[in-house]
C-alpha cells in the first residue's frame, strides 16, 4: 500500500511541477506587457483596462498555480530555527503534523468557499465594473484550482513524510547539497556563537 502510495506521490509531484514551470513564463509574460503598457502610455497616450486587469490576471495565476509548485520544493517561508536542532525522523513528524492539522483544514476551508464563488461568477457572467475590463470568472476560477493543486501536494508530502517515517523513501526535506538560505543564516549563527564563545574561553585563560 505505501509504494502504491509513493506512486501517486510522483504523479502529484509529476503534475505540479510542471505546471509551476509553465506559470513561471507568465512572469516574462507580465514582465513584457506592464512595460509596453507603460511605453504606449507616454508614448501615446493611451491607457487599456483590459490590459491592466491582465497584468493582474497573470500575476494571480503564478501566486496561485505556483504554491503547489513551492511546496514541492519546500520553498515556503518557513522558520527553521526551532525544527533544525531536530534529528530527521523528528522533523518529520512536525511537517506530517503540520501538514494534518494546519494546511488541510485552511485549504479545505478556502476551497469550500472559494467554489461557489468561483461557479456563482461563471453563472452570473460576470465582467469587470471598469470600461473595457476583462470578465472575472476565470480569475476566480483560479482560487480554487490553485488550491487545489495546494491540496494535492500537502497529501503527496504526507505520503513521502510517511513513506520516510516507516523507512519506505527518502527524508521529503532532504535537498541534497543544496542549502537554503534559512539554513545558511542559522549555521552563520552558530560560527558567531562558537567563535565568540571560543574567544571568551581563550580570554579567560589568559587573564
Amino acid at each position: 500500500m505505501i509504494q502504491a502510495a509513493l506512486k501517486l506521490s510522483r504523479v502529484i509531484d509529476a503534475v505540479n511541477d510542471r505546471i509551476g514551470r509553465w506559470s513561471m513564463w507568465l512572469i516574462l509574460a507580465m514582465t513584457l506587457l506592464s512595460a509596453g503598457n507603460a511605453v504606449i502610455r507616454k508614448a501615446f497616450d493611451y491607457s487599456s483596462n483590459a490590459l491592466l486587469e491582465a497584468q493582474w490576471y497573470m500575476f494571480s495565476a503564478v501566486f496561485l498555480l505556483c504554491a503547489g509548485h513551492a511546496l514541492l520544493h519546500n520553498e515556503h517561508i518557513r522558520i527553521d530555527l526551532l525544527s533544525s536542532r531536530y534529528d530527521p525522523r523528528t522533523r518529520a513528524w512536525m511537517e506530517l503534523l503540520g501538514t494534518l492539522v494546519f494546511l488541510f483544514p485552511v485549504v479545505g476551508l478556502v476551497l469550500w468557499l472559494g467554489v461557489p464563488y468561483f461557479l456563482n461568477s461563471l453563472r452570473a457572467g460576470d465582467v469587470s465594473a471598469n470600461p473595457g475590463g476583462l470578465i472575472l470568472w476565470p480569475a476566480k476560477m483560479l482560487l480554487p484550482l490553485g488550491f487545489a493543486l495546494l491540496w494535492l501536494q500537502g497529501l503527496s508530502q504526507a505520503i513521502k513524510q510517511i513513506g520516510f517515517l516507516c523507512g519506505a523513501s527518502p527524508d521529503p526535506a532532504h535537498k541534497g547539497e543544496e542549502i537554503s538560505a534559512e539554513q545558511a543564516l542559522i549555521d552563520e549563527l552558530r560560527r558567531r556563537e562558537q567563535a565568540e564563545a571560543a574567544a571568551l574561553q581563550k580570554g579567560a585563560q589568559h587573564g
